[in-house]
């Protein structure tokens, strides 16, 4: 039954995305930060 080949269930590319999401956005925030504080 080939029927949910082509849709197939994928969580950990969703964790995986999560993941990676929650290590990008401090990384971003402390950049952001550092360019602000040198700055002003």
């Amino acid at each position: 039954m080939p029927v949910l080949e082509p849709n197939p269930p994928t969580p950990q590319k969703k964790l995986l995305v999560i993941f990676g999401l929650m290590m990008l956005v401090p990384a971003v925030v402390a950049v952001i930060a550092s360019f602000a504080s040198r700055m002003g």
